[in-house]
């Protein structure tokens, strides 16, 4: 069992941020905050909602500015830091709550495949492109190499780590085991590094059942992940300010179901659940529709509320994608026609617009361009529950303050609309 050396001077900084969280929960500009998500998820929403993702922008807090000398309490501070900064700096309508998460430790084995992956040298954001050798060239001769994933879960280990945060918080924040196990259910971007890219595209043609085959593989080996947490109770709720979709957060009152009571068990059906295929943006809607969409409806359905999309353009396959079961949030990303998707949605859904990062990210900041984007979308969306989201920014060439200027940007375009 890893013991965690408690430094005191490591505690007394934890403790410090600690409590300027817990005052953070209780300020009323986060409680408003959180009155207003509901709002949104209800159909009811009172003004568009506004976020953006700040780790890009907090990375000028370099290593060498944390204060705790410990690796698991630098881990912890810079955690806690950025849900600061995000609050001080960013001042989006992110929400603050009055508790510290943590996770099972979960382990999942692999496909029983090595996938050979070569990074290209970083030059400049957080990315770099990748170049992968697909382990299954050829589905009717390499498919039996493929294994279903084994699981496993170290209680020790996590009421260990529980008990360790409940010591450094005591009387300060309540610590509760908390969080996800992916980020997406969806299963083309898993396919794609089993069989590779073009071959994914190809085989809808050259070999549709083998195609079929592995998608069906990949099906079945997500449900039985789902099963498993779901019998060693691992899952948790995630409709507070949980991330969820991609990008969005998960405050809704229609989550749990009405039976769940506190302390039961939690069920994919009290859940969020985020579906997305943005590697298959070039593939036909009659190919999706044969392809993917089968194989995503029989794990969707499973949960409580669904979250489509990400970078995809979603209105060249809504007449298939408004189908899914407890389909409540869209993602309209850059390429999506925003007056189809809006006209669509109306009050029923919620249309989750991801404004374009280049805006912010390029080595021209331009204010103009950026409310051109967001006078658009607030005009062709006003009859919709709009959630503007600033994500997938990956440098902002040095100049971390972009990302709360565009917030700034955002709420004087709103105020403008209204």
């Amino acid at each position: 069992m890893e013991q965690w050396c408690c430094d005191s001077h490591d505690v007394d900084v934890l403790r410090e941020l600690a409590e300027r969280k817990a005052a953070i929960a209780n300020d009323p500009l986060n409680l408003e905050r959180r009155r207003l998500w509901y709002a949104l998820d209800a159909g009811e929403a009172e003004r568009p909602m506004v976020l953006a993702e700040s780790w890009v922008a907090f990375e000028k807090l370099p290593a060498s500015e944390l204060r705790c000398s410990e690796e698991w309490a630098r881990d912890v501070e810079r955690g806690l830091r950025l849900e600061l900064f995000q609050f001080d700096e960013i001042k989006d309508d992110h929400v603050v709550e009055p508790v510290f998460q943590c996770n099972w430790r979960v382990q999942c084995s692999d496909y029983g495949v090595e996938v050979k992956t070569d990074w290209a040298q970083r030059v400049s954001g957080n990315v770099s492109s990748r170049r992968w050798e697909a382990p299954i060239k050829d589905i009717s001769r390499d498919f039996h190499q493929l294994r279903p994933r084994t699981f496993s879960v170290d209680r020790e280990y996590t009421f260990a780590w529980k008990a360790h945060l409940e010591k450094v918080f005591d009387g300060i924040l309540p610590v509760r085991i908390r969080g996800g196990f992916w980020w997406s259910a969806g299963l083309t971007g898993t396919a794609i590094t089993l069989i590779g890219l073009e071959n994914y595209m190809l085989y809808m043609c050259t070999d549709p059942e083998g195609l079929h085959r592995v998608m069906a593989f990949l099906r079945n080996d997500m449900l039985a992940y789902i099963d498993w947490l779901e019998k060693e109770e691992l899952l948790s709720l995630n409709n507070e300010n949980d991330y969820i979709g991609s990008g969005s957060m998960g405050y809704t009152r229609a989550l749990p179901q009405p039976d769940w009571r506190t302390g039961d068990p939690v069920r994919t059906k009290d859940m969020w659940v985020l579906a997305e295929s943005q590697e298959s943006v070039g593939v036909s809607p009659q190919m999706l529709e044969e392809f993917v969409y089968p194989y995503y409806r029989s794990i969707v359905e499973r949960f409580g509320r669904c979250y489509y999309g990400c970078c995809e353009p979603v209105h060249q396959c809504w007449h298939v994608i408004k189908n899914l079961p407890n389909l409540k949030r869209l993602s309209i990303s850059p390429w999506c026609d925003e007056a189809f998707m809006a006209a669509q949605l109306g009050r029923e859904y919620v249309f989750s617009r991801k404004c374009h990062p280049t805006r912010i990210s390029t080595p021209q900041f331009d204010e103009g361009e950026i409310r051109n984007e967001l006078r658009y979308t607030l005009e062709v969306a006003k009859g919709c529950n709009v959630e503007l989201i600033m994500k997938d920014v990956h440098t902002l060439c040095g100049e971390p303050w972009r990302m709360g200027r565009w917030v700034e940007i955002a709420r004087e375009e709103i105020e403008r609309a209204a």
